[in-house]
């Protein structure tokens, strides 16, 4: 009876010591992000001016334009909406590192070597993507969009530009977002690879589909425009034949270690 007892106490301890430490990881990335906010928060003018970079490298700085709002509460949902990004955006290192922290010591070595790669490129190709997206999607497709301005005309109305507050921001997470998760292709290719439901082989079998499936998905999450578009369906093209050469080097390094086992039981 005390056997019994004894042995329910073991089992239900280890239970325990996870569900704590899972809870002290949580807790640790909410105290991250709730700090991230609130300092996003504070400083979300001036992390909206530099959102704002795209539109003044084409107006230029003294260009005498604005940014409107037509609620009343419409800038003060737009700072925490911004702020809330800005927080998910610098909180996602973190919330990986504790996810880490909290796997690793419950698997193999070599478990732990395939994926630790995985976890470092995570956040770097997000911030690759993003990084594009910013810096010459935007600059690019602004230009375009304001090309259709008629100022100044004598003979008819002028057409400009007076953005929304909400509506721009919504339109640079919407492009960031697409273009951090789409950079994503080669880490999820790569662990289906693992788990044994893609391979080299297939993925090459099916490129002819993956193009059209690409940049459809582009048109559909970019502004419609022909440069967001083929900004966004080009590297991804690009991420795809780098995850197959990913893919055919792990199965050739895989192939050998069995090899290698199978040699070493003869």
């Amino acid at each position: 009876m005390n056997t019994t007892a004894n042995t329910k106490k073991v089992d239900k301890a280890p239970l325990l010591t996870h569900l704590i430490e899972l809870r002290r990881r949580l807790l640790y990335c909410f105290a991250f992000f709730a700090l991230m906010f609130g300092v996003s928060y504070f400083f979300a003018e001036q992390i909206y001016q530099v959102l704002q970079q795209p539109l003044l490298q084409i107006f230029g700085p003294n260009s005498g334009r604005r940014m409107i709002y037509t609620g009343l509460h419409e800038a003060f949902f737009t700072y925490l909406k911004l702020a809330f990004f800005s927080a998910t955006f610098c909180t996602l290192p973190i919330a990986l590192i504790q996810v880490w922290k909290f796997i690793a010591p419950g698997m193999y070595q070599n478990e732990q070597k395939a994926l630790s790669p995985l976890f470092i490129a995570t956040p770097i190709l997000f911030v690759l993507g993003s990084a594009l997206a910013f810096y010459v999607v935007m600059p690019l497709a602004w230009e375009f969009f304001i090309s259709f301005e008629s100022l100044g005309q004598s003979d008819g109305i002028s057409v400009e530009l007076e953005a929304k507050m909400s509506e721009y921001l919504a339109l640079v997470i919407r492009l960031i977002l697409a273009f951090g998760l789409c950079f994503e292709l080669p880490v999820f290719l790569l662990v289906l690879a693992k788990a044994g439901v893609v391979d080299a082989d297939m993925l090459k079998e099916y490129r002819r589909h993956a193009i059209v499936v690409v940049f459809f998905i582009a048109a559909l999450i970019t502004p419609p425009d022909l440069i967001s578009q083929i900004a966004l369906g080009v590297p991804i093209l690009l991420l795809y034949e780098l995850s197959i050469i990913l893919i055919q080097r792990t199965q050739s390094d895989k192939e050998q270690t069995l090899r290698k086992q199978m040699d070493q039981s003869i």
